[in-house]
């Protein structure tokens, strides 16, 4: 068995739903304890536009959770996503002190990258390196050590609203536990998913979430470029909604259970059973009618994502493709449209750290919440306890008890 060095829960609060996950960091991945899940009310586009619905979202994930996990959570690590989200490149440039680059050196260049100007509700979310430069000498990923003059940094920075983050970590306070770092979700389904070698060759993360689809690429190790579209699986939803003259619920029931993306592959005497708005009685269309609503929004969607991956400039050196997570991917047939479209292979992305309730998590659904485990986990470096194990009511009491002597004494 894995030698356990801390436990950690990670908050993915999305369009659509709101997911706790509680996991032990060992030397061989995640060990999955607990997970706890409800329907968003309050999010739009990723946006937190209701308070106490998402409150109450919230804490009932978080006591799925601390059941499941037979734990108490107070603190975790948040995704954020949405499209207040921006991406943007930039340079720095110090002189190396004592010959020879140093932590400190690595720190100012840094933070001399970071310096951008920026809208006052704007913040610096991440500043994620790509390569250093020394004196000549370029494509640097480990320079303490080596002599030089000049240290140069090339980052990809990731900037969001600063009030998204605020109602977030205030809405995690209300719902009783405090937030430690906050992550971009799809750099967190990246890190679940995406293997060292594909991010060196060339891939691209594209994370299609309820309000939103994120895209992400990476190459030579490195994030080159990030965005955030403006579509997602709920605009599915609200298709067949409309076009099937159906309630937004049985719509999502109808996608999941009888969608798929391509049409062409479903015969047209297959039916299925479509439920009417109101008091009128449950109408029965052939399953060919949903799958040809659903098709043109799915090809919509990639058609975006092609663009974005031209406008990166990155689109001939994807070596390894194109990897999908969130729950719209799961979608029968998404990878044959998806690879039509972008020209590229393509796969669905699965967790591959995770040791325990793999049968649970083992999902593209739950690619951010793993990655944001993985983060407040530091990789599987030990860590403070963010969730703490107890055993019934004594257990809690003992807890709180101890936290009291250590604030007084």
């Amino acid at each position: 068995m894995a030698k356990r060095t801390g436990m950690v829960a990670a908050l993915d609060l999305g369009t659509a739903k709101t997911c706790v996950v509680v996991g032990e960091v060992g030397e061989r991945g995640i060990e999955v304890c607990g997970i706890g899940e409800a329907p968003s009310r309050g999010l739009r586009k990723g946006a937190i536009v209701h308070v106490e619905s998402t409150v109450q979202a919230i804490r009932k994930a978080v006591a799925e959770a601390e059941q499941m996990a037979r734990c108490e959570i107070r603190h975790v690590t948040a995704s954020i996503g949405g499209s207040h989200v921006r991406g943007l490149s930039s340079h720095g440039v110090v002189a190396v002190r004592n010959g020879e680059v140093s932590v400190s050196d690595l720190s100012r260049v840094l933070d001399a990258a970071r310096a951008v100007a920026l809208p006052a509700d704007r913040e610096v979310l991440h500043v994620l390196p790509q390569e250093y430069i020394i004196d000549d000498q370029e494509g640097l990923r480990e320079p303490i050590g080596i002599a030089g003059v000049r240290l140069e940094a090339k980052v990809h920075i990731i900037t969001s609203q600063v009030a998204a983050a605020q109602n977030l970590v205030k809405c995690c306070k209300q719902a009783g536990i405090a937030v430690d770092d906050v992550v971009l979700g799809a750099l967190a389904s990246a890190d679940a998913v995406l293997t060292p070698e594909e991010k060196e060759l060339g891939v691209a993360l594209v994370d299609i979430g309820a309000g939103t689809s994120d895209v992400v690429i990476f190459h030579g190790g490195a994030v080159r470029h990030t965005t955030n579209l403006p579509l997602g699986g709920q605009h599915l939803t609200n298709d067949i909604a409309a076009g099937l003259r159906t309630p937004t619920v049985e719509a999502e029931k109808i996608k999941r259970r009888f969608g798929c993306a391509r049409a062409a592959l479903v015969e047209r005497h297959v039916e299925i059973e479509v439920p009417s708005v109101g008091d009128r009685e449950p109408r029965v269309l052939s399953r060919h009618i949903l799958c040809e609503i659903i098709e043109p929004r799915v090809e919509e969607i990639f058609q975006l994502v092609a663009r974005e991956i031209i406008r990166s400039g990155y689109e001939e050196v994807l070596a390894s493709g194109v990897v999908l997570v969130g729950g719209s991917v799961l979608l029968d047939r998404i990878t044959d449209v998806a690879e039509r479209i972008l020209r590229l292979p393509v796969r669905i992305g699965i967790p591959h750290h995770v040791t325990a309730l793999a049968d649970l998590v083992a999902s593209p659904i739950h690619a951010a919440s793993i990655g944001l485990l993985l983060a407040g986990g530091d990789g599987g470096k030990p860590v403070r306890l963010h969730a703490t194990r107890t055993d019934g009511l004594l257990g809690r009491v003992r807890h709180r008890m101890g936290e009291w002597l250590r604030d007084f004494f």
